[in-house]
């Protein structure tokens, strides 16, 4: 009998919350904006180097081999589809639920079994619409690495897992920082000039970490975009630079040689949305 292959890998599952109903209210638009999405997991999938298992109904199973990887596609994904969502109604808003597990997997050919892969079929379920869920496991490997907001919420009795599962969802925009307790608050009372004196350092540690954290979505944000967008926005930032070097703020010159480019992304944003895209990019028909 031959032996089953194993190894360790990082497993993402996503679906579509409340896709019955959506199915329900229309189905061709549903399922067109569904291939849609699906091709926005399929691009980011790719530059996180990660790899596409299945996908059966509004349900994708991705493997990853760097665990921060996966953290920062699903962060990818749940950001660009936002930005999707935001020119939609209400009522045809797709929202993606995604559970992220480390875990020992078995594989078969193309395929892959086992726990790894049913504990994170159940965080996704956990998952708030628009969320990310992950397990202890991924929680440990990437807290110190990667500039995101972290809630803890406790272990979680999932089906088919004989253990709780220790669960952590992504505070997506959020700050890496622990909430504040109402021990912590300054009541006015004993010790109330302690805590007005380490306001001012906490307060300027917390806006720091707050602009780390910008610019580190807005790193994000801009890797996800098509390489025509990235261009455009280089360009720009380089003109405003050289603007800044020569002439200060008194004379604003960078505006004219950058309105092309400006123009390029106003196209991008406002006509791609409805369906245009660059000449570069795939297109995309909702």
């Amino acid at each position: 009998m031959q032996r089953v292959k194993r190894r360790l890998s990082a497993i993402m599952c996503a679906d579509v919350a409340q896709y019955s109903k959506l199915m329900e209210r229309d189905e061709d638009g549903t399922l067109d904006r569904l291939k849609a999405y699906r091709d926005v997991m399929s691009a980011l999938t790719d530059r996180h180097n990660g790899r596409i298992v299945n996908t059966w109904g509004d349900a994708v199973i991705i493997e990853f081999v760097s665990v921060i990887e996966a953290v920062q596609c699903a962060v990818d994904i749940q950001n660009e589809l936002s930005l999707r969502n935001a020119d939609l109604p209400d009522l045809n808003r797709m929202d993606f639920r995604i559970g992220i597990n480390l875990g020992d997997i078995m594989v078969e050919g193309d395929d892959i079994y086992g726990d790894g892969v049913n504990v994170a079929a159940r965080l996704q379920e956990l998952a708030p619409r628009g969320g990310i869920m992950l397990s202890q496991s991924v929680y440990d490997q990437v807290k110190a690495k990667v500039a995101l907001g972290f809630d803890p919420l406790g272990p979680q009795k999932v089906k088919n897992v004989s253990d709780p599962v220790e669960t952590y969802s992504v505070r997506l925009g959020g700050r890496n920082a622990p909430a504040e307790t109402p021990g912590e608050k300054d009541d006015g009372g004993e010790g109330g000039d302690a805590g007005h004196d380490a306001a001012g350092p906490a307060s300027w540690d917390k806006d720091t970490r707050a602009v780390a954290n910008g610019f580190e979505q807005a790193r994000r944000w801009l890797r996800a975009q098509p390489r025509r967008v990235r261009t455009s926005v280089f360009i720009i930032g380089l003109f405003f630079v050289l603007n800044l070097l020569t002439s200060g703020l008194s004379t604003l010159w960078f505006v004219w040689p950058s309105l092309p480019f400006a123009v390029m992304l106003v196209w991008h944003f406002v006509v791609g949305r409805k369906g245009a895209s660059f000449p570069d990019t795939p297109r995309h028909e909702e």
